[in-house]
């Protein structure tokens, strides 16, 4: 495995826990938390920036030999 594999899995999961959170705080606003709100959108907007980031790394796979 090399450093751009690892690098993709962990920003992968960083997407999955992003968007975790983001759906575990819209459930605490529907219980009446109204900051989670807030929480949420900017959690939603962490999982969103980090999948275009991982989709640019995709794409232009810096450094990668195979893509040559």
């Amino acid at each position: 495995m090399t450093l751009l594999t690892a690098h993709k899995i962990l920003i992968g999961s960083a997407i999955a826990l992003f968007a975790g959170y983001c759906l575990w705080e819209f459930r605490r606003y529907t219980g009446g938390d109204g900051s989670a709100l807030l929480r949420s959108g900017l959690a939603a907007a962490g999982a969103v920036g980090l999948a275009w980031y991982l989709r640019w790394v995709w794409v232009h796979r810096p450094s990668d030999p195979a893509h040559e």
